[in-house]
């Protein structure tokens, strides 16, 4: 099969061609940008499916030509292989010979920058490192204390009202305000920078200048944590190992800024949505047959946050998908078409709340970072609003809620709603304004073998030691631990065998250690002493009681 790009960017079909048509371009190629794409992508998606299969050619901003990829294996593929489809936009073949101008809509996406996502290899290994190191400082259930106490200042600006706009006025703000927090940079949270970051990535004509906005906020704070460290994610990246430049540091704070934000105001406001508008829905998540993590988790797969990524580009000529792809065309990562494609999901109406297939946080080398804070945001968010606000309603008909899209995302435009006025909350006064994990007193520590491992559920954060940290062993499925929770899980359920007695035993290999492993030395490690052991505690005992009478003796 030939390439189906044959024409110059920008040409101008002749009069009476049907390429006159808004949605399609010059080749006949459909536009991925346009009234189409943005009032019924999933409509686009299965045209292009029907027409060209797993992977179909498409035109970008100012009818560029690039490759769409469709299928769920097809993009698994392309995220996992680095080696066939690089992302070091450089290599575009467009912006080699000038068809893409330095100021296209798109430019603050693909722009080549000192960041992880457009790097490959040992490149990618030392950047991306110093982000997800910095990354797992962070104080999990600390964070989740910011988003319930900012989702409720936010609720408390319109809970005696009885109406708001969810999109506005919670969704937009609450994943910029914990970001700011975990930044160190409360202060610079506004509403300029909000409407800047949503902005950046729209390809529309203040994008550039919306871009600068945020590179400036970002400049100012990486200068003051050069002159003066603290406990935030600024700082970790400013003090890693791994000796990132200021540039490195100011451009990969604008990756995490910029993907954070919108890919999470766009799930809290999908899963609203989803709750708002489909009674089913709502009746399992208030019924209890649903959690509101395994709620965010039904969304990721219908109404994805990212609709699509930008870019691979294809390091050589190869084969993908029935496609003939040449050394230089710029692919993209089809997220939403993927988590519909039939091969693997022929029921569009299956529940898929406890299946983390998708590829909402695409996939490979690449794959977010940060989708479990991302998670924790819009879990607690949703949560917070629910509970103060339990009969909320739609307050428009479902018809007249209107989106904005783009080659990378769609979101609502507003979520009006109606409830009946409840008075404000008070919040707690504290700041709580230290985002790291408190690091454990060395003689504060106990030994104990808990008779079995009970799993937490995965939707709550965790507090994991880096799986590259000297003597730790990677996890592959880390256990959270709820916040909420006032203890282990008893061992000695009903119909249980009654466990021995605890004993001084080892850690399991699983758990995060208590303290750091010592430093390799010539000398032997002193003996650490290891406390007496409780007796087990009266829940323990009783617990005890009831399994004896449970079983008879």
């Amino acid at each position: 099969m030939t390439t189906p790009f044959h024409h110059e960017p920008g040409a101008v079909p002749p009069p009476q061609c049907p390429a006159h048509n808004l949605d399609i371009g010059p080749g006949g190629l459909r536009r991925l940008y346009g009234p189409e794409a943005e009032n019924d992508p999933a409509g686009l998606y299965d045209k292009l499916r029907a027409e060209h299969g797993s992977v179909a050619p498409i035109l970008l901003h100012g009818d560029v030509p690039a490759w769409l990829v469709l299928g769920h294996s097809e993009n698994l593929h392309v995220t996992r292989t680095p080696s066939q489809f690089s992302r070091d936009s450089r290599r575009w073949r467009a912006l080699q010979d000038g068809s893409v101008a330095p100021d296209h809509p798109l430019a603050p996406i693909f722009t080549w920058q000192p960041v992880c996502v457009f790097a490959d290899g040992a490149k990618h290994e030392r950047q991306r490192g110093a982000v997800t190191d910095s990354m797992e400082r962070i104080d999990t259930r600390g964070v989740r204390r910011h988003i319930n106490r900012f989702s409720n200042r936010l609720v408390n600006d319109f809970c005696e009202k009885g109406t708001a706009d969810l999109v506005s006025q919670f969704a937009e703000h609450l994943p910029m305000m914990v970001v700011c927090a975990i930044f160190g940079m409360p202060e610079e949270y506004d509403e300029r920078l909000v409407q800047a970051a949503r902005d950046m990535t729209r390809g529309t004509e203040t994008a550039v200048a919306s871009n600068a906005h945020v590179v400036s906020v970002l400049t100012r704070l990486v200068e003051r944590r050069r002159a003066e460290s603290a406990p935030d994610l600024a700082s970790w990246l400013v003090e890693h190992p791994a000796t990132m430049t200021d540039t490195e540091v100011i451009e990969h704070l604008r990756l995490v800024m910029i993907a954070a934000y919108e890919s999470t105001a766009n799930l809290i406001a999908n899963v609203l949505r989803m709750v708002l508008i489909d009674p089913r829905f709502r009746a399992r998540l208030s019924g209890g047959h649903m959690t509101v993590p395994e709620a965010v988790e039904q969304t990721l797969w219908d109404e994805p946050p990212f609709t699509a990524v930008f870019g691979r580009w294809a390091v050589g000529d190869t084969e993908l998908g029935g496609q003939q792809i040449k050394a230089g065309d710029a692919l993209l990562v089809g997220i939403a078409p993927a988590n519909t494609d039939p091969t693997i999901r022929p029921d569009l109406a299956a529940d898929m709340s406890g299946n983390r297939a998708h590829l909402a946080f695409s996939g490979g080398p690449h794959e977010c970072p940060g989708q479990d804070i991302g998670r924790a945001i819009a879990d607690v968010g949703v949560d917070a609003l629910l509970m103060r606000l339990p009969d909320l309603e739609l307050g428009v008909g479902e018809s007249e809620l209107r989106w904005v899209g783009n080659i990378m995302s769609r979101h609502l435009v507003e979520l009006p709603v109606k409830f009946a006025p409840s008075p404000q909350q008070k919040l707690d006064a504290d700041p709580l304004s230290v985002m790291a994990r408190a690091a454990r007193p060395a003689d504060a520590w106990e030994i104990s073998s808990p008779a079995r491992q009970v799993p937490e559920p995965r939707h709550e954060a965790a507090v994991a030691q880096p799986a590259h940290a000297p003597g730790a062993t990677p996890a592959h499925a880390p256990g959270p631990t709820p916040a909420h929770a006032p203890g282990p899980t008893p061992a000695h359920a009903p119909g249980a065998t009654p466990a021995p007695a605890p004993v001084a035993t080892p850690a399991p290999a699983s758990a995060a250690p208590l303290v750091p492993d010592p430093a390799p030395s010539p000398e032997p490690a002193p003996v650490a002493a290891i406390p007496q052991q409780r007796r087990p505690a009266a829940p323990a005992r009783l617990w005890q009681a009831v399994v004896r009478w449970w079983s008879g003796y």
